[in-house]
């Protein structure tokens, strides 16, 4: 298991809650006492999803609302990936409002 990476997918919708748990994940890792190497946090590019609403639905149908919405992604490599650091990783406090996944790579 020492030669695999472990792949970190972060996602919010709150770019500042993202960052908070990104320095936490960087700060437990650095922590441990086990030479690992880590990469990241690197930004993906955000994905904007625009919606546009009509005011009424009689009336006035020139009168529109529009929203957006923001997903920001955020991805972190870590090597050499081990059993130990994997179950610190699940037991982490990650604030509501951030997905987070696991991928194990060659």
């Amino acid at each position: 298991m020492s030669d695999k990476k472990l792949r970190i997918i972060l996602q919010s919708f709150n770019h500042k809650i993202l960052n908070e748990s990104c320095n936490k994940i960087i700060n437990l890792i650095s922590q441990e006492e086990l030479p690992i190497k880590f990469w990241g946090p690197i930004s993906l590019p955000t994905t904007k999803r625009s919606y546009c609403v009509l005011r009424s639905p009689h009336v006035n149908k020139d009168s529109r609302e529009q929203f957006e919405i923001r997903r920001y992604k955020k991805i972190i490599d870590v090597s050499p990936s081990s059993k130990e650091l994997v179950k610190v990783l699940f037991l982490l406090d990650i604030p509501p409002g951030v997905s987070s996944k696991l991928f194990q790579q060659k």
